[in-house]
């Protein structure tokens, strides 16, 4: 093993007393006669999260976790081994396990991990880890959050805030013959608000957001205070809301975090793994129209500083910028390295897991739609009656047909051309293919989310990132508690 030591590299090499010629052999442990690939995931993480609530420090927490995920793989087959101590005696017996799971034999193959690769890029520069930020300038951070959003409106009656960030160190190592590392910096500051007035009329608010950065991105343009206040307005929106009006009726998406019902109901189908068993809605038709000629959706983990972005995916692929429907036309799917041999198709750099103790899978990244040629308030002045739905709390997706429901945290009934009145309880009820054939209009103003989304597949976790131009779906089946 001859070459440029990483820092990534060097970290995991030192601190845990092994060497490059253990990398080789445990790898040469977890091949075997009938094994096609092996990969070691080192992972060194650390996390802390700080919570206020009723401006009284309610958590406080610091974690540090370490492990290295041994996966070997014979066609569609998988062995998994993995522990949370780093020693040449663990890496071997979970190497042997991993092969075992794969493909029983008890032959090792030898494995020279030949070269280094460093990504060509830095996706997220940091030079003080926001984990090495003082926890008391958290904690006054989150203490003013505190009274800006109480600030906002004497109906303010709770207030809640968590700011948490992460340092993680991985390094891959391949039967293949080569070696990757990242550090990842992650932040997320959450602020959510409980707005009374009177007995029984209560409602929430919350807003937020992060990214892959230094500590100073809350800070700048007192971005904190930008998140407090939208907190406590939706609050207090939803407050003052009607409810919302069921029955069939064309809707509007926002910019930004509406992305999220693009990225459930149509970004997981287009996942290698769901496509290659033949399960998703998607499934064999490359090429085919799948939505309006207006639709482009993209996943691009390469946006700098995104939450969902990444130098390298968690099999050491370099990640990249992945059209998947291009004017209607279906045009790719999300690979990851297993997926993307089995369907003989080229991996996309979407191979992700959310620890060490996870095997990788096919996961979005950054996934949005691109911005159109109609500008939005022209998009809102052409529908007669309609709901104009701004901010999502959550949802459903059935992947298998895209049916989905969505409960919208923030929408406005749309009569004459003109946004009305707040409504709440309004859910969406469609089926993903078939909405994005109803696009009629797509707004220029194409926003990503404030970097809050956290994506969950198979009981795995992975930050991500969405985004949205405004658009019209013409007809959709909105519930609500009005008929």
């Amino acid at each position: 093993m001859s070459h440029e030591i990483t820092r990534p590299e060097k970290f995991f090499l030192e601190k845990f007393g092994l060497t490059e010629q253990t990398l080789e052999r445990t790898l040469g442990a977890a091949l075997g006669k009938r094994i096609d690939y092996a990969d070691l995931y080192f992972e060194y993480r650390v996390n802390e999260e700080i919570g206020l609530e009723e401006g009284i420090v309610k958590k406080a927490a610091r974690n540090i976790s370490q492990g290295v995920g041994v996966r070997a793989t014979a066609e569609e087959k998988t062995g998994f081994a993995y522990s949370d101590e780093i020693t040449v005696e663990n890496l071997q017996l979970a190497a042997q396990r991993a092969r075992y799971i794969a493909a029983e034999t008890g032959r090792s193959d030898a494995v020279a991990v030949r070269e280094s690769r460093v990504a060509s890029r830095n996706l997220y520069p940091v030079e003080v880890p926001a984990t090495d930020v003082p926890i008391q300038a958290k904690i006054d951070l989150l203490q003013q959050i505190d009274r800006i959003a109480r600030a906002y409106d004497p109906r303010i009656a709770k207030v809640m805030a968590t700011v948490g960030c992460e340092q993680k160190l991985i390094l891959v190592a391949t039967s293949e013959g080569w070696v990757v590392g990242d550090i990842r910096p992650l932040l997320r500051l959450n602020v959510t608000c409980i707005a009374e007035d009177g007995p029984g009329r209560r409602q929430v608010g919350s807003y937020g957001g992060g990214a892959r950065a230094e500590y100073g991105f809350f800070l700048e343009g007192e971005r904190f205070a930008h998140f407090a206040r939208e907190a406590a307005r939706q609050a207090i929106v939803n407050l003052d809301a009607d409810e919302a009006p069921a029955g069939y009726m064309d809707v509007v998406l926002g910019p930004g975090w509406p992305g999220i019902l693009l990225h459930e109901a149509v970004g997981h189908g287009l996942e290698g793994d769901f496509n290659r068993k033949g399960t998703s809605a998607f499934s064999g038709r490359l090429g085919e129209r799948v939505a309006s000629p207006l639709c482009t959706v993209v996943d691009d983990g390469t946006i700098p500083g995104r939450r969902g972005s990444l130098n390298v995916d968690d099999e050491g692929m370099p990640t990249q910028r992945n059209v998947l429907i291009e004017n209607g036309i279906l045009k790719g799917y999300l690979q990851d390295g297993l997926n993307a041999r089995l369907m003989k198709m080229a991996p996309t750099g979407n191979g992700r897991r959310e620890s060490y103790a996870h095997h990788p899978m096919p996961r979005m990244t950054n996934t949005f739609m691109l911005p159109g040629t109609t500008p939005p308030e022209e998009i809102l002045r052409s529908v007669k009656r309609g709901l104009y739905a701004v901010s999502f709390a959550g949802g459903q997706v059935d992947i298998t047909n895209g049916k989905f429901v969505f409960s919208a945290s923030e929408a406005y009934l749309i009569e004459d051309g003109k946004v009305g009145r707040p409504v709440k309880g309004a859910t969406l009820i469609g089926n993903g293919p078939d909405a994005l054939t109803r696009v009629t209009m797509v707004g220029t103003d194409l926003t990503l989310d404030e970097g809050i989304g956290t994506c969950g597949k198979n009981g795995q976790y992975v930050p991500v990132g969405v985004g949205l131009p405004t658009i019209l779906i013409n007809g959709m089946t909105v519930g609500g508690t009005q008929g």
